[in-house]
């Protein structure tokens, strides 16, 4: 009996104890938790540059002060610039001291046909500014820019290009299809090579993954040397998954470049009768322009592969009048300078803006700026898809519209098929075309270049073709807007929380 009492005396110890112990874990974590609450929320308010999501981080942080920190880490931290950041370090850490050479010009560090503001006609002199600012290259001159519609007339060009080169030919891509138009550039990139010319070509890694056979097989079978733009991994993980390089360049012997909206394949050829075809518009580019252009493919050549290895040297050749710049972006550069020109360029606007793109989810920003244009009485019209390829992107901009339609933006709805063109014109005399589009995905997580064109006569024509476009098209009121049905409102909106990511 004693010895029973005994043991339930020290068992009642024992819990006294445990309860003593867990009093004074209690008494620890409690104010460690609200510590780190602290710490998080202070990172929360020195590093997100929106004040109502710094807000919003703080106070669940310090209501919250477990659960809190834990979802900030999870899901409050820009790990993709942050792994931009880090991937382009290390890229540039392996580049030679001869970088910013890379354009091929006489002077490694003055691009071919560089300008100063003095030979800057007046009325560019603005949108020279703003771009010298926010990139920090000059505008050349002397290019002469032709507009290419559709496979039709864009894939002929370049695979003329890329016959003719002598002594480079640089292409990168998103996506590559390995149908018969993709097999037509693996037969002349094919031919280049035999011939003794540096062909290079780069396909975003996920791109690549649009089609079968994979095209950096069929190119490493006939030769052609090939990178990959940070494909997925799973041993070594690769996390980095939306970092995409969405660019398209093609650069035939530093003196003739192509860029714009256009993939590699079927879907491009306009005239076919594939329900997944598209619309879309390419530039050739002839002139010192198309050495930026090169510059800019051998960048992501390097980052992709380690090394840059400077070209044949390129001396002014000048070929029109038009003044060009090339803008690159990517979530790596923490300025954002093409959100930033964009900005800009409509904020110069005096007469008119003309917008086409294909996904249009606008920051706050670049919508608070065009409704400012329409209310300095600028001419403000924006074409959009009435069919779009990803449906979930075009619920997500109608739940916005009302914000510019109410202001006096004009949107029209193009109608099928899907129109994939990239194209702004300011004034009449600045054009902006590329391979961006007007949303998060493009201006903060895909590697994207546009080109700046300060030319009257390219203004023109891209405006007459832009007003062509609208004519054929259905303008959108507000009243519809107003008048969607509740479940399209909430559909609409769901999708629109999400616009980050789409």
């Amino acid at each position: 009996m004693f010895e029973k009492q005994a043991t339930m005396g020290a068992s009642f110890s024992a819990l006294v104890q445990h309860g003593d112990l867990m009093s004074q874990l209690q008494w620890i974590l409690i104010p460690f938790s609200f510590f780190v609450a602290a710490l998080v929320a202070g990172h929360a308010l020195l590093h997100k540059r929106d004040p109502r999501a710094a807000l919003g981080w703080v106070a669940v942080c310090l209501i919250f002060p477990v659960a809190g920190p834990l979802c900030y880490y999870i899901f409050g931290i820009n790990r993709v610039r942050r792994s931009a950041l880090r991937l382009r370090e290390e890229a540039l850490s392996q580049q030679p001291d001869g970088r910013g050479w890379l354009h091929g010009g006489p002077d490694r560090f003055v691009p071919v046909g560089a300008l100063d503001e003095s030979q800057i006609p007046p009325r560019y002199r603005e949108f020279e500014r703003i771009g010298r600012s926010a990139v920090g290259m000059p505008l050349c001159g002397g290019n002469c820019i032709e507009p290419l519609h559709n496979g039709e007339e864009a894939f002929p060009a370049m695979l003329e290009a890329i016959d003719r080169a002598s002594s480079t030919v640089y292409l990168s891509s998103y996506i590559m299809e390995t149908g018969a138009q993709g097999r037509a550039f693996v037969e002349a990139l094919a031919r280049a090579v035999e011939r003794g010319v540096d062909v290079r070509v780069l396909i975003d890694g996920v791109g690549e993954k649009y089609s079968w056979p994979r095209m950096s097989s069929l190119l490493r079978r006939r030769g052609v040397p090939v990178a990959l733009f940070l494909p997925p991994k799973l041993l070594p993980p690769q996390l980095s998954i939306n970092l995409r390089n969405h660019r398209k360049i093609l650069v035939a012997d530093g003196l003739t470049g192509f860029t714009g909206g256009m993939n590699i394949g079927r879907r491009h050829m306009a005239a076919g009768t594939s329900p997944r075809r598209v619309t879309d518009m390419h530039f050739r580019f002839m002139g010192p322009v198309a050495a930026q252009l090169q510059g800019a493919f051998l960048e992501d050549w390097g980052f992709a592969t380690g090394r840059y290895d400077a070209p044949p040297a390129i001396y002014e050749q000048c070929e029109g009048d038009c003044l060009c710049r090339v803008i690159t972006d990517g979530p790596d550069d923490p300025q954002d300078p093409l959100a930033s020109v964009l900005i800009a360029a409509v904020s110069t606007a005096r007469r008119s803006v003309r917008i086409m793109t294909p996904y249009f989810l606008p920051s706050r920003d670049f919508i608070s700026t065009l409704q400012a244009a329409c209310l300095r009485g600028v001419d403000v019209r924006v074409v959009l898809p009435e069919r779009n390829n990803l449906p979930f992107v075009h619920w997500a901009t109608r739940n916005m519209l009302w914000e510019l339609l109410q202001r006096g933006v004009r949107v029209f709805y193009q109608p099928p098929p899907f129109c994939h063109t990239k194209l702004m014109v300011v004034d009449g005399c600045y054009t902006q075309v590329g391979s961006a589009n007007i949303d998060p995905r493009s201006l903060r997580l895909n590697f994207e270049l546009n080109v700046e064109i300060l030319d009257m006569h390219v203004g023109r024509k891209m405006s007459r073709h832009f007003d062509g476009l609208v004519r054929n098209s259905r303008e959108v009121f507000l009243s519809e807007m107003d008048n969607r049905p509740i479940p399209a409102r909430f559909r609409d909106a769901f999708f629109w929380l999400f616009s980050p990511y789409l």
